[in-house]
């Protein structure tokens, strides 16, 4: 494996800035010392004036593999995920058909070690009646990221509504639950009302329809089952001021029993945006009103979000067009995330640290994953460089998403990802992509 030396660059790790260089050896960090010597057959990079991060970890992508490919795959999706600084993903359930059986989950780990230029986790997925296959995954803690369980709409009978099937999941499950929450009967109420109306639908009624008081009820019945049997659980997509009432910052992440992750789009989006970019930004939990933004923010900074992330959801053009009622819900972000970040760096809204932290340290800790989302000598070589002053616009022209749309095109990015290395594989570097390696599958210490 190609050894690289990164001079004279500014690493950012566990909340400190500092001037280094470092030494990949192995697909690991072999070095980091102030002044390190280039030996032959090492490839010497210059990282002065850009800053060296810690790979991202999303814990929430759906790269619709299996049976979704005219959307994505596995393939095409960690392409964009490398080409925006994402090293490492966990990948969702609901695909076709829904991992609801072991023998499925380990399918798409067999299409992950074949495809992925990223490193992959899969969760195990939920049904009101799939409790023994569920169970089974108690076996693989070390193996598999969690158990998801979607507490509101989703498609392919993922939906987990019957309270008995909740508390046996609670109750009985080793790994970490991760939610979606939004209450089915409000949205159905919700629905119904406006469409009694009479009036065409649109997708500024997404935030009226999947309101508040659905996620914050939801949300809230989760906690309660986890306190109950003390189960490790991590709500997903937190998108209203209501839910954070439900969560503390008094303890440390690693000491936490219940977490929290909120994703770009509710930072950066607000329900002002559906005049101009409608069904394109349509999702579940929805975008919604300004001072939910603001209250995200709040308390992304003072620790009651623990973890930043995407909810990658890619759609086909098509799809998005239809109307209101039909056009389907997500939006890809997988490759602008860190990007996006580093804007509201460069603009102070927060330090980027606290974006490492979120984005690299926080999953790690949260997921317990094995030697990653640190800098450290003797962890896997998941690194990004990132320069903070070199501009990209978001273009047709350079989305690797195999939808070919984001609903930030046209924007402008302050800052780019310029190298990214995954197991000390420079996957891509200066916007050419190397995939003659594949990505590892994490594992976790538990």
């Amino acid at each position: 494996m190609q050894k690289y030396l990164i001079k004279n660059t500014q690493i950012v790790n566990e909340g400190t800035v500092y001037s280094a260089d470092m030494l990949i050896s192995g697909g690991r960090i072999e070095k980091i010392n102030s002044q390190i010597s280039a030996t032959n057959g090492v490839i010497e990079i210059n990282g002065e004036g850009k800053y060296l991060l810690p790979g991202v970890i999303d814990d929430q992508v759906h790269f619709r593999e299996p049976g979704l490919t005219h959307k994505a795959s596995i393939f095409t999706e960690s392409r964009a995920a490398v080409a925006g600084g994402v090293t490492s993903f966990m990948e969702m359930p609901n695909t076709q058909p829904p991992v609801f059986t072991q023998e499925l989950l380990e399918n798409k780990y067999e299409i992950g070690a074949a495809s992925s230029l990223a490193n992959y986790s899969f969760f195990m997925g939920t049904s009101n009646d799939n409790l023994e296959e569920v169970l089974k995954t108690n076996d693989k803690k070390d193996r598999v990221c969690g158990v998801k369980i979607f507490m509101g709409s989703s498609t392919g009978g993922l939906l987990v509504d019957n309270p008995l099937s909740l508390e046996h999941i609670f109750e009985a499950s080793e790994l970490l639950i991760a939610t979606h929450c939004e209450d089915e009967r409000i949205i159905h109420k919700n629905l119904e009302a406006a469409k009694a109306s009479g009036r065409t639908l649109t997708a500024a009624d997404h935030p009226i329809i999947r309101n508040e008081e659905a996620c914050f009820e939801s949300s809230f019945y989760a906690v309660q089952l986890a306190k109950k049997f003390n189960s490790r659980l991590h709500i997903l997509h937190i998108s209203t001021e209501r839910e954070l009432q439900l969560f503390g910052n008094m303890l440390p992440l690693d000491q936490k029993r219940i977490t929290t992750e909120v994703c770009v789009h509710h930072l950066h989006f607000t329900s002002e945006d559906y005049g101009r970019l409608g069904n394109l930004i349509k999702c579940n939990p929805a975008i919604k009103a300004p001072n939910n933004r603001t209250a995200l923010w709040k308390a992304l900074l003072d620790d009651r979000l623990d973890i930043i992330a995407t909810d990658h959801a890619p759609h086909t053009w098509d799809e998005k067009q239809e109307d209101y009622l039909h056009a389907h819900a997500g939006l890809p972000l997988v490759q602008h995330s860190l990007p996006l970040m580093l804007k509201y760096v460069n603009e102070g809204a927060i330090k980027l640290e606290k974006v490492v932290e979120k984005m690299s340290h926080a999953p790690a800790t949260c997921f317990q994953i094995r030697n990653r989302g640190f800098i450290r000598e003797g962890y896997f070589a998941d690194l990004v460089l990132v320069d903070m002053n070199l501009a990209q616009t978001v273009s047709k022209e350079n989305i690797y998403y195999k939808c070919g749309w984001s609903p930030m095109e046209g924007m402008e990015l302050p800052a780019s990802v310029t190298h990214t290395f995954v197991n000390g594989h420079l996957v891509y570097g200066n916007g050419q992509l190397d995939e003659s390696q594949k990505g590892a599958r994490l594992e976790f210490d538990r």
